[in-house]
């Protein structure tokens, strides 16, 4: 852990060539895709169910560096980021703090939780179950993919791969209100277990939709 751009950052001392990361909700990135990522027409705001209600309360039960999750609130959401690493949550908190400068970033109904998402979810009485349940589990590597995404090598060498999905997948569809949102590789399968009602396809990128009303 260092500190980058005012906050925190992180690198590996083994993979020089990587620059480090950071949770960055100011950037030009974050707010280019903020004023021109399609609003709730696009597909994550579709496979979450944004087009049709605006006020939705969302869980992320794996928010990683809280990308998914800033879009859903500037959306209109409520929504609540679960992470379990440490080191991640510490990266998600120091950006998610340094957000609150900004007026309109402050006036978000998103807040954030460092906790295991299975342990977050079997606390929850009948009256906080949330809506909806984002789930962006880290998958398998693939080789034709290992060098495209620095964020991705270094977060692997964190948290490494998530082994419970399956697990967190079923307590997911026992405790949302009305669908759980499953991202993944564009071609890769569909998690263990119970089938998706629909699925919505991107260029990179799918959403497995799992309806629970």
């Amino acid at each position: 852990m260092g500190d980058s751009q005012g906050g925190e950052a992180l690198s590996l001392t083994t993979q020089k060539s990587l620059d480090a990361i950071y949770v960055d909700f100011l950037s030009d990135a974050a707010q280019y895709r903020h004023y021109h990522g399609g609003g709730r027409k696009q597909l994550l705001a579709r496979a979450v169910g944004l087009h049709k209600k605006k006020n939705l309360t969302i869980c992320d039960i794996s928010a990683g560096l809280g990308r998914d999750a800033f879009v859903l609130a500037s959306l209109g959401a409520h929504v609540t980021m679960i992470e379990r690493s440490p080191i991640i949550a510490a990266l998600l908190q120091d950006g998610w703090l340094r957000a609150q400068a900004v007026d309109w970033i402050r006036e978000l109904d998103w807040k954030f939780i460092h906790l295991d998402s299975q342990q977050y979810l079997q606390s929850l009485t009948e009256s906080q179950r949330p809506q909806v349940i984002y789930f962006d589990p880290m998958f398998p590597e693939r080789k034709k993919s290992a060098l495209v995404k620095k964020e991705m090598r270094i977060l692997r060498e964190i948290v490494g791969d998530d082994e419970d999905s399956p697990a967190l997948l079923t307590l997911a569809l026992q405790t949302a209100q009305q669908r759980v949102v499953v991202k993944r590789p564009r071609l890769a399968e569909s998690l263990p277990g119970q089938a998706p009602s629909f699925s919505l396809e991107g260029q990179a990128s799918r959403f497995d939709i799992y309806l629970t009303a």
